[in-house]
């Protein structure tokens, strides 16, 4: 049995390691991570235009909507898409779907109610858990292999939400890292269950960052 139990230990440390972003979020070392793309893109990077789309030109009305559906509606993870105006939304009101939204769409308070139910961010958190103590009660608990269910459990005891501040901070930058003049933003993504904020820039290039280290990945990054 000891071999067994070190055997399943081994197993949740490669699981852990194998993925960029595991199921636990990313750990203290990596708090930054860096991911090339096409190089024909990054060479090219500086000839194309940032191009002017519908979010752009929106942008100033619809960032604070991007604040309240974070930390005032069910939305726990975002993605904008800012060359096409795509809006990607997971909501604690039903987990295993994502939405798609035009980000037009989200200028109008109505559609926004409509779409976005209101819930206290401590509210949403405290669902999150018990979404997760349900997981570990459930029959689907029983056909994990062993080390995804010390994964899971050890995740549940020990998991906190992106702090409320940390998201403010991230969706306050968004303007600034779309308006670089080369290297702008194209695509961005935030995870208030993970922590974990992921920018894909016109080169190409993708950081995947923890929130806790945002200010960094800003001072070095930024002129």
């Amino acid at each position: 049995m000891k071999d067994i139990h070190l055997d399943n230990i081994d197993l949740e440390q490669l699981v852990l390691k194998e993925n960029i972003v595991s199921a636990v979020g990313m750990d203290s070392t990596q708090l930054q991570i860096g991911i090339k793309g096409d190089p024909s893109l990054r060479e090219t990077a500086m000839d194309r235009c940032r191009y002017e789309s519908d979010i752009d030109r929106l942008f100033n009305e619809i960032e604070p909507v991007f604040d309240d559906m974070l930390l005032r509606r069910g939305i726990f993870r975002l993605f904008i898409g800012f060359n096409n105006s795509e809006i990607r939304t997971c909501s604690i009101f039903d987990p295993l779907r994502e939405e798609i939204h035009d980000a037009r769409s989200l200028v109008s308070k109505e559609y926004v109610d409509r779409h976005f139910p209101l819930i206290p961010y401590a509210e949403k958190t405290r669902v999150m858990r018990q979404l997760y103590a349900a997981l570990i009660k459930s029959d689907l608990y029983k056909f994990m292999p062993a080390h995804w269910q010390r994964l899971t459990s050890n995740r549940h005891q020990d998991w906190q939400p992106m702090a409320e501040k940390e998201v403010q901070k991230v969706l306050d930058h968004l303007k600034l890292l779309r308006n670089l003049p080369e290297y702008y933003l194209r695509n961005f993504s935030i995870s208030t269950v993970q922590s974990v904020v992921r920018l894909q820039f016109n080169c190409d290039g993708t950081q995947i960052i923890h929130a806790s280290d945002f200010d960094t990945f800003i001072e070095e990054n930024l002129p």
